[in-house]
């Protein structure tokens, strides 16, 4: 029984190498005919214009089928107290670029010449919003989401507690003062222009040298989105 399975499969692959050696045999014949109607420079010629074609159309067909790139998003801060901003941007020249906020559509524009492209007028909720954009080509094809672009409208001002002192007015008689306060973190402090640094629990402190007689010293709290909170207190020293 095995010998006759060997058999059948020495048959059959015997048929095989017979179908193919046919098979050469005829695209040899073929070929030499060719050759002796054409001649083998002319043939030659033929296969590398036919080579070339096949490239040329294998390159349209990839220029039309690859996506354009995507927009890149640009804004000169992450925070704002204002309600209405413009997002510019860059994208390939010509293109239709959308913009979308909180992955919804707000408006549509092409880029100029330069590929530089701009969104005015865009309102904000408080809070963060998070901006993308996609590009959008001639024949429908549009490119994935461009790099996200957060903003943070916030228009209240930063909180301010006096620790020291915890009045506006004063009077001491020692020259070296403590001016002792805490805000919101994140924020910046200065006191008449000099920067007082922040711990983790929201504090700051800044010794003051006093001058004889009253010294204003305004204090000043900044925060990412540009509120200030500003207030003023007079220290007399008394020598």
């Amino acid at each position: 029984m095995a010998e006759f399975k060997r058999s059948r499969l020495e048959k059959k692959a015997d048929e095989e190498i017979t179908r193919k050696t046919v098979v050469l045999g005829l695209l040899t014949i073929v070929i030499i005919g060719l050759t002796a109607i054409f001649g083998l420079p002319l043939l030659i010629k033929f296969a590398v214009l036919l080579g070339e074609a096949r490239t040329k159309n294998s390159g349209e067909v990839k220029e039309k089928i690859l996506p354009p790139l995507p927009p890149r998003l640009m804004l000169p801060f992450e925070a704002t107290n204002s309600s209405l901003i413009e997002i510019k941007g860059l994208a390939e020249k010509n293109i239709m670029v959308e913009l979308l906020k909180n992955d919804v559509s707000i408006g549509k524009v092409a880029a100029n010449d330069d590929g530089e492209f701009g969104f005015g007028n865009i309102s904000l909720p408080q809070g963060e919003s998070v901006f993308t954009a996609i590009a959008i080509s001639e024949d429908g094809g549009s490119s994935e989401p461009s790099k996200e672009l957060a903003v943070t409208y916030d228009d209240i001002p930063p909180e301010l507690i006096m620790i020291n002192p915890s009045e506006d007015n004063l009077a001491v008689d020692s020259q070296d003062f403590d001016i002792v306060g805490k805000s919101d973190m994140g924020v910046s402090v200065t006191l008449n222009g000099r920067v007082a640094m922040m711990d983790d629990e929201g504090k700051f402190k800044l010794k003051y040298q006093l001058n004889a007689g009253k010294n204003e010293i305004e204090i000043v709290i900044r925060d990412l989105a540009g509120n200030e909170t500003r207030k003023k207190i007079t220290i007399t020293y008394d020598i």
